[in-house]
């Protein structure tokens, strides 16, 4: 998740060459949280065939999500949405993200076994000050909280990247990290990439996270500084100096 405001630095018009592989089996995806990363990756997903449903703790805000996404997408709380999907993706501030858990009932196992995408960056609220809970990651204080298989993913982009028909730079698919401990649920999450018309990497189990979202923070920093954030590393063929 990325400050709202960047995407007048950051985009440029990417080619529409690439598209998303053939459409995987609908999901059962709940969102928790009616913001901008719900609404673009909700969208998108909703797009591709899966059934959606929008928790928030403003139950206008949620309905009104929900009738935007379109394709039959449901809305209700947070415990609606944690019981509503086989997947879960958690879009919220930081700082929100505890009283959201206690809502959704992760207390009481709601979030217990499931794939959960955890999009957030830990930014202190109105600044670029890294800002993780409890320490390591804000990942991995999800999956200690929740009994989730917490997968780290979709937090180095703005929203409106996330809206492209097909994210596609320089001729390239842009390329999602996931950082997890659990294949079952980073499976599903490299079907959700796909969807998207992106590629999945492997980042690494979840003891990374804590890398991704400091690298987020970072790379926000310069975009937000007028930085090209891809100029700050050669390409893959001359990363050890060949070519």
């Amino acid at each position: 998740m990325v400050p709202a405001g960047l995407s007048s630095v950051v985009l440029i018009n990417p080619s529409r060459s690439h598209q998303p592989k053939q459409r995987s089996a609908a999901m059962r995806i709940g969102i928790l949280g009616a913001g901008s990363m719900a609404d673009a990756l909700g969208t998108r997903w909703a797009g591709a065939g899966h059934d959606v449903m929008v928790g928030a703790r403003d139950a206008a805000k949620a309905g009104a999500l929900a009738e935007r996404i379109g394709a039959g997408a449901k809305s209700g709380s947070l415990r609606d949405a944690a019981d509503f999907g086989g997947v879960v993706l958690l879009a919220l501030p930081t700082a929100s993200v505890p009283e959201a858990l206690a809502a959704a009932g992760a207390a009481e196992g709601a979030l217990r076994g499931k794939p959960l995408i955890d999009c957030t960056n830990p930014l202190a609220p109105g600044t670029l000050t890294p800002a993780p809970l409890g320490g390591a990651s804000t990942a991995e204080y999800i999956a200690n909280g929740t009994g989730a298989g917490v997968v780290k993913a979709f937090n180095l982009c703005a929203a409106e990247v996330w809206r492209m028909p097909s994210p596609v730079f320089g001729g390239r698919p842009l390329a999602v990290p996931l950082c997890g401990d659990e294949e079952d649920a980073l499976a599903v999450v490299r079907r959700l990439v796909d969807d998207l018309g992106c590629t999945p990497v492997d980042g690494g189990g979840l003891a990374k996270a804590g890398l991704l979202e400091g690298t987020a923070v970072f790379v926000i920093g310069l975009w937000f500084g007028g930085v090209d954030a891809q100029a700050i590393v050669p390409p893959l063929e001359s990363a050890f100096g060949a070519g």
